[in-house]
């Protein structure tokens, strides 16, 4: 079966397209003995593909993995630390990629799959994959604030996307709010409310796309179907 190479990387979970696109132009990516070029197509059976110096292979079963991420874990395979990291918490037998990742700090709704075609149409950009958040900011948000926060912060010199933001719970002296994006900045929820004066004390993910976190506990997880795993 013919298919180009970043998607080949993508198929056997080491990384998303656009990461596998950026491996490729690195020269670290290795196919029959010579450095590939990006948009290379191989021989998905045949072909022998090393990257950083180690083979790597398409897995032909593809699993899905929904996972309520707890805080203090990181979104990746490895640790260079030795904190833990997300992969400890699913299955093991399958190389698994983290799809929709969260910092350290933050939790709720993460993928875990091999299927590099879902983990690019989740990640990429111009597909603009809804995530909703539910998000505890110190002090009482004001409707003033709200609306800043839908009609887009400017946040690193870049106005964000319209957001939609809704008031779930008002305390004596912090608010619960639940916001809605397509973008995928690095922090970028914790950096919008900074930036309209409520800092964030607790952030949690869950909806992912077509994806609700629902009442998975903390730390654990339940497979899709494949049926499930597909962007509607």
């Amino acid at each position: 079966m013919k298919m180009r190479i970043h998607k080949y990387i993508a198929h056997a979970g080491l990384a998303s397209r656009r990461h596998a696109e950026e491996m490729v132009a690195k020269g670290e990516v290795i196919v029959n003995g010579s450095v590939a070029k990006i948009g290379q197509v191989i021989e998905s059976d045949t072909a022998k593909v090393s990257v950083g110096g180690k083979e790597i292979k398409v897995d032909t079963v593809l699993v899905y993995y929904l996972l309520n991420k707890p805080r203090g874990v990181v979104s990746a395979v490895t640790d260079p630390d030795g904190r833990r990291t997300v992969t400890s918490l699913v299955p093991g037998g399958h190389r698994l990629y983290p799809v929709g990742r969260l910092d350290f700090d933050s939790e709720g709704l993460m993928l875990m799959t091999n299927d590099g075609d879902l983990a690019y149409k989740i990640t990429h950009p111009k597909f603009e994959i809804d995530k909703t958040y539910h998000v505890l900011v110190k002090g009482v948000i004001p409707e003033k604030s709200i609306g800043y926060l839908e009609s887009g912060v400017t946040i690193e010199g870049q106005k964000t996307a319209p957001a939609k933001v809704t008031i779930a719970e008002s305390q004596a002296n912090n608010t619960w709010i639940d916001i809605t994006i397509h973008e995928g900045r690095n922090r970028q929820i914790r950096k919008m409310c900074e930036a309209v004066g409520y800092p964030v004390l607790r952030l949690i993910r869950t909806h992912l796309g077509p994806w609700q976190l629902g009442d998975t506990p903390v730390g654990k997880y339940r497979t899709l179907t494949p049926a499930e795993a597909v962007l509607k």
